[in-house]
């Protein structure tokens, strides 16, 4: 017969870290890198916007209001992109105005500079030689448009901005052929600076994307370990209370023919029924308060009084030895109270001998007795004695049991070290 394993209950002040954790963690690479990208994009934003707004300063391409009203729309926009990107606040707002600003500026430079030919005093020849300072601002505006749109409007601006350009250039111009492969042959340049722009971008986010997926399943997977690793210490701790208390108390009254087995069967009914009481406190092996060395060896003695063994507990514990964690104490005593169950269900209590010894290194609890011993390769499957109270139990707390059985008796030893 084995245990089902009880559901685990979490507490939410447990769970709740976790989950902040997970939620961190899965977006902690991408912010990172759109960071990063903020302030390389200002600094860019600041060289490029400086060296248009020195350009613009002198422009006498366009008529002064239209001059003017230029400058504003564009350099004011510019500023509070520059700014946002710096410090990481409305990004995408402020990105998102510039990305609009700009072909606008670009749509109205036709208008802003017409009629600006001989009869206004500007040559002709010097407007098509010199570039107009929003040629300057053409790929600030594909690079807004990275930071402040999805893809597929980012791709847009990277071909409709230079193509508003080259409009736009060919209009002011009275292009003949030289002018208008040359203004062409800018337009495209902007193009292929725009699908680089838009390619690393892709490229960095769509790395911090994978890094932050593979952090999040590292998370999850952790979080299935754990609740895994919980579920088999709580199988293990169930079938041993099933084993110790409720079984051995079935067979015990089964069994019982004597008056001494009779009142051996009651007491561990007692027991059982406490356990059962006090089951989730069992299924942890108690709290971490420490525990003397003598605790441990009263603790044994006691539940082997209960049990009918009538027997003095020898403790040798050096004057170095510490304390032990509750958790660690508390399956020490249950294996040994199993052991000494087995010695006095199968071997009569014969010759039974128990030995505390505690050091500086850990602890060691020796149970013998004088029995007729048993084949460890006979034990059935579904007998969790040995396997779930004794060996697995110890080992749950970091220790190890070593069960030697010969024809005149068997011994069990439950060693824990501490960890150096």
């Amino acid at each position: 017969m084995t245990a089902e394993p009880l559901p685990i209950a979490v507490d939410p002040a447990v769970r709740r870290p976790l989950g902040d954790i997970a939620a961190g963690a899965e977006r902690f690479t991408q912010a990172r890198v759109e960071r990063i990208i903020g302030v390389v994009v200002a600094l860019g934003f600041a060289v490029l916007g400086v060296q248009a707004f020195l350009n613009a300063l002198g422009s006498t391409q366009e008529s002064p209001p239209w001059h003017l009203a230029l400058m504003i729309g564009v350099f004011a926009p510019l500023a509070l992109a520059i700014l946002a990107c710096a410090t990481g606040i409305g990004v995408r707002v402020c990105t998102g105005l510039l990305a609009v600003v700009l072909p606008l500026a670009v749509i109205a430079w036709p208008v802003a500079t017409a009629g600006r030919g001989a009869d206004a005093g500007v040559d002709a020849a010097v407007n098509a030689s010199e570039q107009p300072w929003i040629w300057y601002l053409l790929n600030v505006a594909t690079v807004a448009a990275v930071m402040a749109f999805r893809m597929p409007l980012q791709i847009a601006w990277a071909v409709l901005v230079p193509v508003l350009y080259a409009i736009a250039r060919l209009l002011q111009l009275d292009a003949d052929a030289a002018a208008t492969a040359a203004v062409i042959l800018d337009a495209v340049f902007a193009m292929i600076l725009a699908g680089v722009v838009i390619a690393l971008g892709w490229m960095l986010r769509t790395v911090a994307l994978g890094i932050d997926r593979a952090r999040r399943d590292a998370v999850d997977s952790y979080a299935a370990a754990a609740a895994a690793d919980a579920v088999e210490t709580e199988r293990i701790a169930v079938a041993a209370l099933m084993h110790d208390s409720v079984l051995a108390a079935l067979i015990a009254a089964e069994r019982a023919e004597t008056p001494r087995e009779e009142a051996l069967a009651a007491a561990m009914a007692r027991e059982a029924l406490t356990r059962l009481a006090n089951a989730d406190h069992d299924s942890g092996e108690g709290s971490d308060d420490p525990v003397a060395p003598a605790g441990i060896a009263a603790g044994i003695q006691a539940a082997a009084r209960e049990l009918g063994a009538a027997l003095t507990v020898r403790a040798e514990v050096a004057s170095d030895a510490g304390v032990l964690p509750g958790r660690v104490a508390r399956a020490l005593v249950l294996a040994a109270t199993q052991a000494i169950a087995n010695a006095v269900q199968h071997a009569g209590a014969a010759g039974l001998q128990v030995t505390v010894q505690a050091r500086a290194a850990g602890i060691r609890v020796r149970i013998a007795d004088a029995g007729g011993g048993f084949d460890p390769a006979a034990i059935p499957e579904d007998r969790l004695g040995i396997r779930g109270s004794i060996v697995a139990r110890t080992a749950a707390v970091g220790g190890r049991a070593r069960v030697q059985t010969t024809a005149s008796g068997t011994v069990v030893t439950l060693e824990w070290e501490r960890r150096a």
